[in-house]
């Protein structure tokens, strides 16, 4: 069970990584295109948010715990 568990992380946390790279990649053709800053800048802070949270799904696989005392 619990190797299924890390797998299932790993392949969310692929996915996540899969999105943040296509936020990016929409934020680059944005800003050269020079029409759509603001749409942009958007797209690059969810890229940023995706890439968070694709690290978040990876650090739990380690089972590293900072909260433990």
């Amino acid at each position: 069970m619990k190797n299924n568990e890390k797998n299932s992380n790993k392949k969310i946390a692929g996915i996540y990584y899969f999105a943040s790279l296509c936020f990016y990649i929409a934020a680059i053709i944005n800003f050269i295109n020079g029409d759509n800053n603001s749409i942009a800048v958007v797209f690059l802070c969810l890229g940023s948010s995706n890439l968070c949270l694709g690290s978040v799904y990876l650090n739990k696989d380690n089972g590293n715990n900072d909260n433990k005392k």
